[in-house]
């Protein structure tokens, strides 16, 4: 059976190896204790989001919120080549909080939410703050959830002119679109660097939009033979790409 995870900060990971006693608190430690029940002697692995997993064992449970583990073995995983990147335009409802925690259960690296023209979901600042804290959560969620050693970063609100900064500094740059002729899994994907997908909103791109990404260096691909929600053909994109550059392998 495979440990239960739980998160800790990068500050805590730093400093501990085999041998050491780390103690989990808060919400962790409560999820841990109360939720999952954990019991002294058990083997649990603590990961911080950014490369470190703690494989220990419980050593003591106190109360309803704190146990303390010794460490038995540290991994630091690299981060993953190529990093792959979703831009992922504001979708309407809940959908958004989905289309984010799918990218992050298949090993997305980095989601830029973008408020394009056509969106029907439109963030002013007060909305945008809730909006990312959300998108935040979801992808730490999902995170923990796939055992990832790397959890996704979630950027700031993006618009347009942001979007086109991005395309001209990454290696590979790739439009989802349904009427491009060439399919996904027929793009050269880098072996290295930063692979770019960009999805549009419920409303379609505009055709100044494509226009702008293209000049910026994106190439345009079609995911598949249907028409996808916005909340799903970025997951599907990625997965495509994610099998061809090896990181499933």
């Amino acid at each position: 059976m495979t440990a239960p995870l739980f998160l800790i900060e990068s500050t805590v990971a730093a400093g501990a190896g085999p041998g050491d006693e780390v103690e989990l608190t808060g919400p962790e430690g409560r999820h841990a204790v109360t939720v999952k029940r954990i019991q002294v002697g058990e083997e649990i692995d603590l990961a911080d989001g950014r490369g470190t997993v703690l494989s220990s064992t419980v050593e003591t449970v106190t109360g309803a919120d704190s146990l303390t583990v010794r460490v038995s073995r540290r991994s630091n995983a690299p981060a993953p080549q190529p990093r792959l990147t979703v831009v992922q335009a504001l979708p309407k409802g809940d959908r958004g909080e989905t289309a984010v925690e799918t990218l992050a259960e298949v090993g997305v690296d980095v989601i830029v939410p973008w408020q394009a023209d056509r969106c029907i979901a439109r963030w002013n600042a007060a909305k945008a703050e809730r909006g990312l804290a959300r998108w935040a959560s979801t992808a730490r969620a999902a995170g923990k959830q796939a055992r990832r050693a790397w959890f996704p970063e979630v950027t700031p609100l993006a618009r347009t002119a942001d979007v086109e900064e991005r395309i001209a500094s990454v290696a590979c740059a790739v439009i989802l679109h349904e009427q491009a002729t060439t399919p996904i899994q027929h793009v050269s994907v880098p072996a290295a660097g930063e692979v770019l997908l960009i999805v549009g909103p419920e409303g379609g791109l505009t055709p100044d939009e494509i226009a702008r990404f293209q000049a910026a260096g994106a190439q345009q691909a079609l995911v598949g033979p249907t028409v996808m929600r916005t909340s799903t053909a970025g997951t599907v994109a990625a997965a495509v790409v994610l099998a061809a550059t090896g990181r499933w392998a």
